[in-house]
């Protein structure tokens, strides 16, 4: 298993562009092996200490295989909709990992 954590910013005012990318890419995960195990909207509240701007939204999602997230991300029906990931994000942090 391969683990990708995502910390996504968001474009000032593209959170409804952002939710129609996500709704069709979320599902495209489970053909691929994956698995969005965690899906969260951090508030300033919940922050304790940062050295970095606090994201819109943090993904973590499973994989099987390196082999099965390339896949995801070469799919074409999600390509289909990249204008949009590209229109609502200014960034995105991946982080790589696995379980220990």
């Amino acid at each position: 298993m391969i683990y990708i954590t995502q910390l996504i910013y968001l474009k000032e005012g593209q959170q409804n562009i952002f939710h129609q990318f996500e709704d069709v890419a979320m599902p495209i995960i489970q053909k691929y092996n994956g698995k969005l195990l965690l899906r969260v909207r951090p508030e300033n509240t919940s922050v304790i200490e940062a050295n970095v701007e606090s994201p819109y939204e943090i993904h973590l999602v499973e994989f099987e295989t390196e082999n099965d997230f390339k896949n995801f991300m070469q799919d074409e029906e999600r390509k289909q909709f990249i204008h949009l990931k590209n229109q609502s994000i200014k960034k995105v942090t991946l982080i790589k990992g696995i379980k220990i």
